[in-house]
């Protein structure tokens, strides 16, 4: 279980890379709409695991690879801007929980229309 440290910690990294994100010049970062979901920081403040979710999934391989391109600026820019003694090393995830939660929700509502034609019938 993290401590309200690290907690605190990791949604101040999601607020500041989510504006920081607006910031990097790589056209294959600017092109795609980003969604950072979820940040998980090592206790030793070494490593932070970014969960993004894009909004075009065809373009999320080479936003990945924009992303991983960028680190190097985004930690930089997150070190002076957070005041931490380490700058945390960036590892980016994707995240597919809402595409998995949209597929889910679309499988549902297919359920439901399929039960309300059997009961009219």
């Amino acid at each position: 279980m993290a401590s309200n440290r690290i907690l605190l910690i990791n949604e101040e990294i999601q607020k500041e890379l989510s504006s920081l994100l607006r910031k990097v010049k790589d056209p294959r970062v600017q092109d795609v709409m980003i969604s950072i979901t979820r940040v998980e920081t090592t206790p030793d403040l070494r490593y932070t695991k970014v969960y993004v979710s894009f909004l075009q999934e065809e373009k999320a391989a080479d936003a990945m690879k924009g992303l991983k391109s960028a680190a190097g600026f985004l930690r930089r820019q997150l070190g002076s801007n957070l005041k931490l003694r380490y700058a945390p090393e960036i590892v980016w995830a994707l995240d597919d929980s809402i595409t998995y939660g949209a597929r889910m929700l679309e499988l549902i509502n297919s359920l439901n229309t399929g039960s309300n034609e059997e009961t009219e019938a």
